[in-house]
């Protein structure tokens, strides 16, 4: 089978070209992407050239972990069948291209107990639930404190104070330094760092990704407090000691979502608990990706970029 699909060939080298499908094993589905979303954190890092050693990484690499599609090849086996709507958290699926993330493509093959079955009528809202289930693993679980504190008015950001509202805690302040993202809060405060003069912050989730932030947020933490690096660095994190020590701080590291978060999420969205409106804020043809890919990491208005794979070959 042969697939159309976002291929980076190398930093800033990104084009929309054809490419060979792995046949699908015997519990393999075949899914038609529909929709899939444009990731500001790692996918940028790979854009630019400055991600950090990863394994399975390398160029040339199909982008995407963040798609939905509907099945249009299953085995009986799977328990799925035609016409069904998944969340695909990409696939490693191509002749001659890294599948690390690989959703940004028109077709993919993939594991069926890889996918998640959705409600159609999410539509491209469906590819959010990556960043939603990141958003609840980061906060749940035992010995986890609801953020006080948000470092970040991006999709992440947005969604922490989302879920924490959703959660029945008091809703968290929410810093942001870009004026144009201070805006879409629903329930809770946005300001820049400087016109918050608290200092007693328990819980600080950043979700910024910004390696020079640490020693900001000492300041404004608690003695005690946690601090929980939500997003992804592609620098060594330091920070100053004596005020780390005097606060007693703790620090966290949230890695990446589990099954049971999308799940937890997903239940979430479908019964209306939590909301993914005013998210998406550009969409673009899949065939106009390079323009897409560009316009995602270089304008501070795109929360969210979705590419559409409709019609694409």
């Amino acid at each position: 089978m042969e697939t159309t699909a976002v291929l980076l060939k190398g930093p800033r080298d990104l084009e929309v070209d054809s490419l060979t499908l792995k046949s699908p094993g015997a519990e393999d589905l075949v899914v038609e992407i529909l929709h899939s979303g444009i990731s500001t954190g790692t996918e940028k890092l790979f854009w630019t050239g400055e991600m950090p050693p990863f394994p399975g990484m390398g160029y040339p690499l199909v982008p995407g972990y963040e798609a939905v599609g509907q099945v249009v090849e299953a085995p009986l086996s799977t328990g799925y069948r035609a016409g069904d709507h998944v969340f695909v958290p990409g696939a490693n699926c191509y002749d001659g291209a890294f599948g690390l993330f690989g959703g940004a493509s028109s077709r993919v093959v993939t594991a069926a107990d890889r996918v998640t079955r959705i409600d159609s009528g999410l539509g491209a809202q469906g590819a959010l639930l990556a960043l939603a289930a990141t958003a609840r693993h980061a906060m749940a679980g035992l010995n986890k404190s609801m953020p006080d504190l948000i470092i970040g008015h991006g999709v992440l950001g947005r969604l922490l104070a989302r879920l924490t509202i959703a959660a029945g805690a008091p809703a968290p302040v929410v810093w942001e330094i870009d004026p144009s993202r201070r805006t879409g809060a629903r329930g809770y405060q946005v300001c820049a760092p400087d016109e918050d003069d608290h200092a007693a912050y328990m819980s600080v989730y950043d979700a910024s990704g910004s390696a020079d932030v640490l020693n900001t947020l000492m300041g404004c933490l608690g003695k005690g407090g946690e601090i929980v690096l939500a997003g992804f660095y592609k620098e060594p994190l330091s920070f100053a000691f004596p005020p780390a020590f005097m606060k007693e701080a703790r620090f966290r590291v949230a890695a990446e979502w589990t099954h049971d978060d999308l799940a937890a999420t997903r239940a979430l969205v479908e019964s209306g608990t939590l909301s993914l409106d005013g998210l998406i804020t550009h969409t673009a043809d899949a065939t106009d990706a390079p323009a897409a890919y560009e316009r995602a990491f270089s304008d501070p208005a795109c929360l969210k970029m979705i590419l559409n794979w409709r019609n694409v070959a």
